[in-house]
Order: structure tokens, then C-alpha cells, then sequence
């Protein structure tokens, strides 16, 4: 049976790239702004938004479950004091990945990921 699966491995292992999607989600909600490889990005904007919608409910699921994912104190009271208010009215598409180009060392495609005002 051919299953349909979602999201690229980034080459690592699942916990290697699970640690690394938090990681970035935690940079990504903490400065609203980082620059990172192209597939990266594409990976971490579905994450980041799945955590943004989670978290619009606003209830003691919510909250947990967003603690559960994030790992950091600071960055989980900002989703739900800054960002949920922001994103209260928008249904979807709160990243925008932006092409910078390629790194010099290795000639790997750079985004720049940001969150939408």
C-alpha cells in the first residue's frame, strides 16, 4: 500500500529533527525573524503555524499542549499574550518565507522566515 507522507526528513534522524523544528520554532516566535536554509524553512513554517493555531483556543488544552511542544517559559507566554491577540482575526498564513539566496560555503538556497503583521 503506497502512503502519502508529509514533511521531508532534512536528512536526521526523527529526533534529531524533531529537536531541530522546536529549536527553530522557539528562535522563529522568540525574534519574529530568522534566516535559515530553504528546506528548513518550508519545515518549520508548517510547524510554526500548527503551534499559532493551537494555540488560538486559548484554553488549558491549549496551553498545554503548546507547553508541551516549546520548551521555553518566555516564548510560550508570548505566543499567548502577543501573538494569538494578532493573529485573532487571520485564518492561516501567519510566515512568510522570503529567498535570499545561496550561502557562500556551500552554496545552499537561504529564506529569511518572518512572521506576518
Amino acid at each position: 500500500m503506497i502512503k502519502t507522507y508529509n514533511g521531508s526528513k532534512l536528512g536526521v534522524t526523527s529526533s534529531h529533527r524533531r529537536a531541530l523544528l522546536r529549536n527553530l520554532a522557539v528562535e522563529l516566535l522568540l525574534h519574529e525573524k530568522i534566516t535559515t536554509t530553504l528546506p528548513k524553512a518550508k519545515e518549520l513554517v508548517s510547524y510554526a503555524q500548527k503551534l499559532v493555531t493551537k494555540a488560538k483556543k486559548a484554553d488549558l488544552n491549549a496551553i498545554r499542549a503548546i507547553n508541551s511542544q516549546i520548551h521555553n517559559k518566555d516564548v510560550a507566554k508570548k505566543i499567548f499574550d502577543v501573538l494569538v491577540p494578532r493573529y485573532k482575526e487571520r485564518h492561516g498564513g501567519y510566515t512568510q518565507i522570503l529567498k535570499v539566496g545561496t550561502r557562500r560555503g556551500d552554496s545552499a538556497e537561504v529564506a529569511i522566515v518572518k512572521l506576518v503583521v
